[in-house]
């Protein structure tokens, strides 16, 4: 069956990557949660999309200019609504302690493409090794080389490459880097990738699937998973087909 993964939690209801947005994806039973991994200053991983603040909080500058104390005092919430003022932008810590007695899968992405964060690999494996969750885990990235990095702090973790690029032998690709998982942009599903990735054992999920004509295909193709921000919009889909 077909996970339905909450991209950055519930974030079509609630601002994307806080806890109201985790909280509700829980409550509406999504089978699992991607989040956005930056690193601070002072190295705390924190649940941030964008590499900037701007967007998402009522501040600007790079979070990789701020330490941890100093992010979270800005507010992640107004943005979105003045419901959720005062919301806190999350470090991966107090999110791991909050998902560690809950039955999710876990996707947390690197954002490490335009910034290579050093180190980022290692600081994120050793949390998730000290929460016990790897074995629900998947990491995954736009970055090639940090697909290799990762193998190689662990051969056995789950690791997806993120893709919005088409490309010959797309699945052949990825294993090559050292991905077990592939994670794309819905216009690149085909019937043939899907074919194609179940030859290679690799894991096929596909981002962001909100409408139910999309969310349908996926499931007709049998992909292992979709990144939805209506979680619940797709689980009432899967449960009538």
């Amino acid at each position: 069956m077909t996970r339905i993964i909450a991209h950055r939690g519930a974030s079509k209801l609630a601002p994307e990557n806080t806890m109201p947005a985790f909280q509700l994806a829980y409550k509406m039973k999504a089978d699992g949660i991607e989040t956005d991994v930056q690193l601070t200053k002072d190295n705390i991983p924190v649940l941030i999309h964008d590499e900037h603040v701007k967007r998402t909080t009522n501040s600007t500058g790079c979070v990789k200019d701020y330490n941890y104390e100093e992010l979270r005092q800005l507010d992640t919430g107004t943005w979105f609504s003045a419901e959720f003022a005062g919301t806190s932008i999350l470090s991966l810590d107090e999110f791991l302690q909050w998902a560690i007695d809950k039955p999710l899968d876990l996707n947390i992405e690197l954002k490490n493409n335009k910034i290579d964060y050093q180190d980022m690999e290692c600081i994120v494996y050793e949390m998730l090794e000290h929460y016990h969750v790897l074995d629900r885990t998947t990491l995954s990235t736009f970055n090639p080389t940090s697909i290799k990095r990762l193998k190689s702090v662990n051969s056995n973790i789950g690791v997806a490459l993120l893709t919005s690029r088409k490309r010959k032998d797309l699945a052949g690709y990825a294993k090559g880097l050292g991905a077990n998982a592939l994670h794309i942009k819905y216009r690149l599903l085909s019937k043939s990738l899907a074919r194609r990735c179940k030859e290679e054992n690799m894991a096929l999920r596909v981002y962001t699937v909100n409408r139910y004509l999309p969310m349908f295909r996926c499931f007709r193709y049998g992909c292992d998973g979709i990144f939805t921000d209506v979680p619940n919009k797709a689980r009432l889909f899967r449960t009538i087909l």
